[in-house]
């Protein structure tokens, strides 16, 4: 503990309210900020979500996603879009943020979830009136509502609280006092999560209500609870859920179940060592499609598609012989087909699998609804009456340019895209050009893809300092699509690379799989020849080159400055320094000491830390930023604490930014990611070597 007195030396410990050091005056010039994407541009960025295509294909409703400038938020309005006219107009707007908007099945009502007066609200509208009004406002917040196939019920899912473990009941305080707040018995696992902070003590259970509004009816109650229901008929439920003992312990296992809603008798449908989720009922009700696998305690396992029939029988993986994992379904409307949202080499694609396990493309500019950073992320709807054969499609699309927007396609080929969200923020601007390039990693000539993003001014002539910006999982995938931090790189002067190295998703199981038990490994060789592949063409300046990267990203950051001081300086974003330490305090504890280690920390203490950055920081002579939110819990701020006390302890140039309120999505808010991006640049001006006065210019970098 600190003795009073003692100077808690705050300058070195930068909180993002007060963060003017660090804030960069910039790379180009103050008079072309009209046509830059500058920090305030963050806030005039919109994007389309979740686009749901009525039954008949003649309706999209989706989820047009804003920044509030005032309450420093995203929000979230329903609007609707005529797919023959191409009309687009508000449906829900002004009333906080709405989500979940789900067509019933004649297409004539919806319902969607918002919050009325700080509640949660579950609301229908009428098509034909435009009426609404509100099913149920209940205490705790509803998800995954759906209808049931004749339009008279629908089901969600919600927690029911259960009462706290306590050992001892306190006297009862006086009235008006100030007691300090009661202790917390916890006894779970899992007690809390990122996001989310401390869980409240309870199961997630299925309930059912009339489209008619009342009093929801409680159908589960498993003592592990069961989450997205579907419909199986009128007066049947699938649900996913593990009744397993112990079933905390292993945190990916679930089973398909049956739920009666006569008996309320719970029966399952699958039965083995891995995940089973997601169940959806064709249109005919022949077949019910589902995800999962077999789980090998890998640390990436490829997600197939399974059918089987309604009572559980004939079970048949339609994938098996499709090298990439599938992330989502929807059946066609004629029951022979399924649609599947995939990634393959670095573009998020739908696919057609029919029912003999055929594999075949439809669209591959799906994405964009990543709006900080250029993962692969998107969402799709099928109509569910509409096109047979032909699917009717509505989803968003994606581009290095513009985020989001809706688009609909019929069956396959180019989509037509039906809105324009982001034109008057930046169709005047002069934005990043995006370049693909391929390199054959050092280490074993194995093919790397990645992504540079030059600056409007960019010229080849060997000047430009570089930012390596490395994804987060490290089982996910970048592509090339708009992220306002590459954008805001790219507006002060930088050239942006980023890659899929080994272990990235999209290019077959064997790729991801090459970092099991060996993470960080290899892909460090795989992103030094993308910075070598760099330099050869002349692009920037081999004494100007930065690196950084949030949570596996920033696992390979802190990483890489053990490794080599070619960087003028790092940026390490809410990692992981200490393996054992996560292993036993993050959010997701079990699934690392189950999956990317099959060991405790207490048994093979060695391979912990030999993984562990914190190992090598020895090592580690370059200038380092070190960042984290203070509320995440999947890489928790002691790892980075742990860095930061290492770098100090050693004389290296280090600082800690600490980002109040922040969970493990550290540029969640607006001002997050324009706080985030801008003290990263500002780090990263103060030591490059073309900025700095002649003094603190260092030996030229071999």
């Amino acid at each position: 503990m600190l003795q009073k007195g003692i100077s808690m030396k705050t300058r070195y410990i930068l909180a993002i309210c007060c963060l003017p050091s660090f804030a960069t005056a910039g790379l180009a010039s103050d008079g072309d900020d009209a046509r830059r994407f500058t920090a305030e541009r963050v806030f005039d960025l919109e994007y389309a979500d979740d686009p749901q295509i009525s039954p008949d294909g003649s309706t999209i409703v989706y989820a047009r996603k804003s920044m509030d400038r005032f309450a420093d938020q995203l929000v979230s309005d329903l609007w609707t879009i005529d797919t023959r006219s191409g009309s687009h107009r508000p449906l829900v707007s002004g009333q906080g943020s709405s989500s979940s908007v789900r067509w019933s099945p004649d297409g004539d009502r919806l319902i969607y979830l918002t919050s009325t007066n700080g509640k949660p609200d579950l609301r229908l509208r009428y098509q034909d009136s435009g009426e609404s009004f509100s099913l149920a406002q209940l205490e705790q917040g509803p998800s995954a509502p759906v209808w049931s196939p004749d339009g008279k019920s629908i089901a969600f899912s919600m927690l029911v609280p259960d009462e706290r473990t306590a050992f001892a009941k306190p006297p009862k305080s006086p009235e008006g006092a100030d007691w300090a707040k009661p202790v917390r018995v916890i006894d779970d696992l899992v007690f809390r999560f990122d996001g989310a902070g401390y869980l409240p003590k309870g199961k997630t259970q299925i309930f059912t209500l009339s489209a008619e509004g009342g009093t929801p009816r409680q159908v589960t109650h498993g003592e592990n609870g069961f989450d997205t229901p579907q419909w199986l008929g009128n007066n049947a439920l699938l649900v996913t859920g593990n009744e397993g003992e112990n079933a905390d312990l292993d945190p990916i296992e679930s089973e398909i179940y049956r739920v009666d809603l006569t008996s309320q008798t719970v029966s399952a449908l699958t039965q083995r060592d891995g995940p089973d989720f997601a169940p959806l009922v064709a249109p005919n009700g022949s077949r019910i499609a589902y995800r999962g696998y077999d789980d090998k305690l890998k640390s990436y396992q490829q997600t197939d598609v399974y059918v089987m029939a309604p009572d559980g029988t004939g079970v048949q993986n339609l994938t098996a012989n499709f090298d990439r994992s599938i992330d989502s379904i929807a059946w066609r409307a004629d029951s022979r087909a399924l649609v599947g949202q995939t990634e393959v080499d670095g573009m998020l694609t739908l696919v057609s699998i029919d029912l003999a396990g055929n594999v075949r493309n439809l669209i591959g500019d799906i994405g964009g609804t990543s709006l900080g950073r250029p993962y692969a992320a998107g969402s799709f709807s099928v109509a569910s009456k509409a096109g047979g054969s032909t699917p009717v499609i509505a989803y968003t699309k994606g581009s290095s340019n513009r985020p989001a927007e809706v688009a609909l396609t019929r069956g396959s080929g180019n989509g037509r895209q039906l809105t324009r969200l982001n034109e008057d923020a930046l169709g005047h601007l002069d934005l990043a050009r995006i370049e693909e390039i391929k390199v054959s990693s050092t280490h074993d000539g194995r093919e790397i893809e990645a992504w540079v993003a030059l600056p409007p001014d960019f010229r080849p002539d060997g000047s430009f300092p570089m930012i390596l910006e490395i994804h987060g999982g490290p089982n996910t995938m970048y592509g090339p699509y708009f992220a306002a931090e590459i954008q805001r790189y790219a507006a002060q002067g930088y050239v942006t690379v980023y890659a899929n190295p080994r272990g990235s998703t999209g290019y077959g199981e064997t790729f991801a799989q090459l970092i099991d038990l060996d993470y960080p490994g290899r892909d460090h060789d795989d992103l030094m020849s993308v910075v070598d592949a760099l330099l050869a063409k002349n692009y920037v300046s081999k004494d100007r080159l930065f690196i950084t990267g949030g949570s596996g990203g920033g696992v390979l950051t802190a990483w890489a400055v053990g490794k080599t001081d070619r960087f003028a300086a790092a940026a390490t974003v809410k990692p992981v320094i200490n393996w054992t330490s996560m292993a036993l305090a993050g959010d997701i504890a079990r699934f690392v000491s189950r999956h990317w280690f099959r060991a405790q920390p207490w048994e093979q203490p060695e391979e912990y830390w030999r993984r562990s950055p914190l190992s090598i920081v020895n090592n580690v002579k370059t200038p380092t930023m070190v960042m984290v939110g203070e509320a995440d819990w999947r890489t928790p701020a002691w790892e980075a604490e742990q860095f930061y006390t290492a770098l100090k302890v050693q004389n290296v140039d280090t600082v800690l930014v600490r980002v109040p309120g922040a969970s493990h999505l550290i540029a969640r808010r607006p001002s997050q990611l324009i706080a985030k991006v801008d003290n990263i640049m500002g780090w990263f001006e103060k030591h490059d070597p073309v900025k700095k006065p002649e003094s603190q210019t260092q030996p030229e970098r071999q």
